[in-house]
């Protein structure tokens, strides 16, 4: 790997590292001549008892004394003659002199390993440990500077208090001296240029650019005394302040930072598409990867494998997080899949793990976030766990952390609805009972609409009753991504640790600032850049060949000093300096170009590893497209095949969530824009749908205008459109629709009804207003529901299937997945937090929409046809039946209604569309009540017997008899339900209703 960076240097700092040089030379010596008296006093038998003793400690941080003569570190004194003396003439003729003088007395030292990684020519040459580690990116300015945000150290405390010094003030009680690094995604505080302990970090986030004025990152600051010179930058909602020594080093640190930090193209100051922080990735071969999962069990044992094979980091945050949980069944063939016992072996190994837990407020929540924090500390010191935010503190009541994110290496990040806790394994098939218990052990039996648990601690006692309770169904979509987008995954992930860091604890020593890993990017997107590709290479690396133990790269020498030429003196480019100097300035720099390279042994093991495996990877997707092309047409399964994608990071954060300088919306922009931007059809799975149109003055997400928008736009152009919404039944929280304890699950289902049917501000009414009823034949909302029996010979019951996921596929060649619900909470930025990637297609396959040929693309096509095939009930070989997803439609909604009557006649479950009213479900409800021994809160147990009609009679049959006719588990949405109520709000006499209604919504 080669770094390129350019130094400014007056010839007085030359002679200065000359000197420094000469000075340890000598001491070294000296030293060395210590050694020589001690052998020789301990073989005349004084050694035990005599000790020689140095005054001045030459031990300041340069490498161990070499063997070999000292002259092997000494540089001549006649070397440094033709810079202190150089010949007078013209201009011209002076820089080139200058210039010559400066390359032959570098090159006396620059090929000699024993001088070149001193303590004093790391500092000459402005390189630390961050210098030439791959991973955080091209070598930018370095230098040591003053700052008065940290604390200072008590060898700082060396001035005698004299008037000069309070005077200038150079070394103020409250500066401390650190080494800054400047690199292109942040610029980092170390204590000095060989250390490794970060100090302060600022992440560049986007600035906030208000018309055509230009915001900047470091500014200039005139101070009032004419000896002090000092800078401001600004990120992550913060101002610090620093200073140099000239005012020359003030501007030469504000153009630095500058240069990087607004590139407009380049710069993670600027925003992206959508708004996003992150570009897209994947225009050219950078290793953009993606592949999805279905439900919790083909998620849960990826997330497990690629845990077993961390070597350096993994992190994780989540909305709910159990150590117990079981990430592979059944749990007592698996006991090792346990996630804090596979957390606890990846720590012993030396895996740095940091966890960033949503910290509930208790009241509302029963998450106990308190009793993961403590149970996850103490499975080792590597295991690193923080909980934001403080709720008295920030003022932040209403809002969650809701991503879900599990990042590895920062090779390979999974990301979407599901979190690593109880009642989110699943299968496809969505069992509803699990008796004795095989697959759930204790709590992970779990329904929320029947118990909550109060206590997490004891996680194998059942919380329900399996002989009399079903468990509920989790539906979920998850994803993972390797390359360029993991890695801004990943620095989302460092944004939000480190914010929460300072804010709780930002004097804890156990807990560290992180790095955001770089990768080269835009500018070789561009064309424009000719530099090595390092994400490339990175990428096509043998993990197994990557280890890292610290917060920096090990590539790094044992000693922890940077190598910064090859061992071979002959290579050329390790024993010449390309200077590239225009002329010789009034204030007598010089202006050296330098290139160093990494090439320890461990660095060289790399890049023979990379090299090799660039070769395999190549032959490795070669065969991987092949299986992709025929998984995608020919299989239905839970795990899709790894793609090759454009991928963009999108998400909703805010100066509380993410301590970012402005409010950041990009998942709402993203959805509103594929909405519109979509050909033909559009198909949403969510776990909440609640937006509004143009006029909607109270709910402020605007996905519900750009559907209508899109749709009215299709009726204009006559063109077939088509819009299937997939959504739960029922809010997912404790307590049947007419219960006195139920007033959130009302006012959820208040909230959606109003976005989908209900009142002006609904999609539906207006389509309807305007097209009649042909708008159904544009936009129609589902369901998903199963059965089964808790034990052998009992009687059959139902349950919901809950729709948690948050996907979103657009005319099968564009998917969004994330953590982001369809609400205000998870689209407006200020309000919770959330994550998601936006995946367009580069593979295709051949297929169908509308009935003509169609590209699909290989990883949105592959997941629709996935979800729909379990959705619908069908085999592989009834698959070509939707793979057109427009002339779907009859095929789908005959499904979905015949379940809906089945279910109905069987069940009479809720909820249906012939209850209209409250009192009307009470009725109902007492009437089940007393015809059954026992049901559930939802209606979801069949009789004994059923008695149906047919043909004017009545026939008594076996419920089974019935349901064997469900095909899959797609229902109509009970459009119907509660429709004669007029408001589903809480009530003044409800305890929800002193809340803000911005919570349901």
């Amino acid at each position: 790997m080669r770094f390129k960076w350019q130094l400014r240097k007056k010839a007085s700092q030359v002679i200065y590292l000359h000197l420094a040089l000469k000075k340890r030379v000598i001491i070294e010596e000296f030293h060395e001549k210590q050694e020589q008296v001690r052998e020789f006093l301990h073989s005349i038998g004084l050694g035990d008892h005599t000790t020689v003793h140095d005054e001045d400690d030459p031990d300041d941080g340069a490498l161990p004394i070499y063997e070999g003569s000292v002259k092997n570190r000494n540089v001549p004194s006649r070397a440094a003659l033709s810079i202190i003396r150089p010949a007078i003439g013209k201009q011209q003729t002076v820089s080139d002199k200058a210039k010559s003088a400066m390359q032959g007395y570098l090159n006396h030292f620059l090929g000699n390993l024993d001088i070149v990684n001193s303590r004093e020519v790391c500092k000459f040459l402005e390189v630390s440990r961050l210098s030439f580690s791959p991973e955080y990116g091209p070598k930018l300015k370095e230098g040591y500077v003053l700052v008065k945000h940290l604390p200072r150290l008590a060898e700082d405390y060396t001035c005698s208090g004299c008037c000069l010094c309070h005077f200038c003030s150079c070394w103020g009680k409250n500066w401390r001296k650190v080494w800054l690094v400047l690199k292109p995604g942040f610029l980092a505080f170390l204590d000095n240029h060989l250390d490794n302990k970060l100090l302060d970090i600022v992440v560049f986030d986007v600035l906030l650019f208000e018309g055509n004025d230009e915001v900047y990152l470091a500014q200039d600051l005139k101070e009032r005394n004419p000896l002090r010179h000092a800078f401001k930058v600004s990120g992550e909602n913060r101002n610090i302040k620093l200073r140099t020594t000239t005012h020359a080093k003030v501007i030469e640190w504000v153009s630095a930072i500058n240069a990087v930090g607004l590139k407009h193209s380049e710069s993670w100051c600027h925003p992206h598409r959508f708004n996003s922080f992150a570009p897209t990735r994947g225009l050219v071969e950078d290793g953009s990867l993606a592949q999805w999962f279905i439900d919790g069990k083909a998620a849960f044992e990826a997330i497990a494998s690629s845990i077993e094979g961390a070597k350096s980091e993994i992190y994780m945050t989540g909305w709910w997080l159990c150590p117990e949980l079981y990430l592979r069944r059944p749990f007592d063939n698996h006991s090792s899949s346990r996630l804090d016992i596979l957390l606890e072996a990846k720590a012993k190994e030396g895996v740095q793990i940091h966890i960033l837990l949503y910290k509930e407020v208790s009241l509302a929540l029963k998450i106990n976030s308190l009793y993961s924090k403590r149970k996850l500390l103490n499975i080792h010191e590597n295991v690193k766990v923080l909980r934001y935010p403080d709720h008295l503190s920030t003022g932040i009541y209403l809002w969650s952390h809701h991503e879900k994110l599990v990042i590895v290496d920062h090779k390979i990040s999974f990301i979407g609805g599901l979190d690593l806790c109880f009642g989110r394994y699943d299968t496809t098939e969505h069992r509803v009972s699990d008796l004795p218990s095989f697959l759930w052990p204790g709590k992970d039996y779990y329904n929320p609409r029947e118990s909550e648990p109060n206590s997490w601690e004891d996680t194998l006692k059942d919380e329900l009753d399996r002989e009399k309770y079903p468990r509920m169904p989790w539906h979920d979509v998850h994803c993972a991504v390797w390359g360029p987008p993991c890695r801004d995954i990943a620095r989302h992930f460092v944004q939000r640790w480190n914010h929460a860091k300072r804010s709780k604890a930002p004097n804890e020593q156990k807990i560290p600032l992180l790095m955001p890993q770089h990768h080269m990017v835009l500018p070789h997107y561009l064309g424009r850049s000719k530099d090595i590709d390092i994400e490339r290479k990175i990428w096509e690396l043998n993990p197994a060949e990557i280890s890292r133990k610290d917060s920096f790269s090990s590539q790094t020498p044992p000693d922890g000093i940077p190598l910064l030429l090859p061992h071979e003196a002959t290579d050329p480019d390790s024993s010449t300096v390309e200077n590239k100097v225009n002329g010789f300035s009034s204030s007598k720099y010089y202006s050296t170009q330098l290139s160093g390279h990494n090439t320890d042994l461990q660095s060289a093991k790399l890049v023979a590893v990379s090299e090799s495996d660039l070769q395999a990877g190549d032959n490795w997707l070669a065969k991987h497209e092949q299986t992709c092309n025929i998984q995608s047409t020919d299989e239905v399964t839970d795990v899709g095949p790894r793609t090759l994608c454009q991928c963009q990071i999108v998400r909703s954060v805010s100066q509380w969530s993410a301590g970012t300088s402005q409010t950041e919306d990009s998942i709402h922009r993203a959805y509103c824009a594929l909405i519109e931007e979509a050909e033909y059809f559009i198909y949403i799975e969510n776990q909440f749908f609640i937006s509004g149109l143009s006029e909607d003055e109270v709910i402020q997400n605007r996905v519900l205008e750009s559907l209508y928008n899109r749709i009215m736009r299709a009726h204009e152009e006559k063109k077939c459109f088509r819009v299937i919404i997939v959504i739960p039944l029922l809010p997912g929280f404790q307590g049947g629709v007419d219960d006195g304890g139920a007033a959130t699950v009302r006012a959820l289902m208040h909230w959606q009804y109003r976005t989908i049917c209900r009142g002006e501000s609904s999609i539906l009414q207006k389509l309807c207003s305007k097209l009649g009823p042909i708008a159904h034949e544009f936009i129609s909302f589902f369901g998903l529901r199963t059965y089964g029996r808790l034990i052998d010979g009992g009687p059959m019951v139902t349950s919901q299937v809950y729709v948690h996921s948050k996907v979103m596929i657009v005319d099968d060649r564009c998917a969004l997945i994330g953590s982001s619900n369809i609400n205000d909470r998870s689209l407006l930025g200020s309000r919770d937090s959330e994550i998601a990637v936006v995946i367009e297609d580069k593979e295709f396959v051949d297929s169908f929409m509308g009935g003509n040929p169609w590209n699909a693309g290989n990883f949105s096509f592959s997941l629709r046809l996935s979800l729909w095939a379990e959705h619908l009930g069908l085999s592989a070989e009834e698959v070509h039946l939707i793979k057109d997803p427009i002339t779907y439609n009859d095929f789908w909604s005959d499904i979905a209604k015949s379940n809906t009557n089945i279910y109905q006649e069987t069940f009479s479950c809720i909820p249906n569309d012939t209850i209209h009213t409250r009192s009307a479900l009470r009725q109902s409800m007492s009437q089940w009540k007393q015809k059954l021994p026992h049901t559930t809160i939802d209606l979801g147990v069949a009789p004994e017997k059923l008695e149906v009609y047919e043909n004017g009679e009545v026939v008594v049959m076996d419920p089974m008899a019935k349901l064997k006719s469900v095909r899959g588990h797609l229902v109509s949405f009970p459009l119907e339900f509660m429709s004669h109520e007029d408001d589903l709000r809480p009530m003044f006499i409800e305890g929800e209703f002193y809340a803000s209604p911005q919570v349901f919504h």
